[in-house]
């Protein structure tokens, strides 16, 4: 895993998700999972594009069964965005890189203005 996200565990989740100061973005996979793999270098550079509105973490399912249960994902990948211990937001599937930062954007996470001349979001 590249430097932009951070992987999650059972054990970690609450420390590293529930007690942020900053949005998660907590991404359910697993190693077998086409779709995950497709999104994963997606999120690994929103992540970067985006460091002072959210973090990303990852959540492999097979290991960590607890919190995939806990928060009733059903398929992957699922996105859960977190905001102040909560589930703010859920995205299920892969999709490309500009819907899926609309559609994490469009989570009420941060304040986000769109450039109505290019289209272009820009955190503020």
């Amino acid at each position: 895993m590249a430097g932009n996200t951070f992987e999650i565990s059972d054990d970690t989740f609450e420390g590293m998700v529930i007690t942020s100061d900053t949005p998660v973005v907590v991404d359910f996979w697993a190693e077998w999972c086409g779709p995950c793999k497709m999104i994963a270098p997606i999120l690994e550079e929103l992540a970067g594009e985006n460091s002072e509105a959210f973090k990303v973490g990852k959540v492999n399912v097979d290991a960590n069964r607890q919190t995939a249960m806990q928060y009733g994902v059903r398929s992957i990948p699922t996105l859960l965005v977190f905001k102040d211990g909560k589930v703010a937001g859920q995205i299920v599937g892969a999709m490309p890189k500009e819907a899926l930062k609309k559609k994490i954007l469009d989570v009420p996470i941060s304040r986000s203005i769109r450039n109505h001349t290019s289209g272009e979001w820009k955190i503020v």
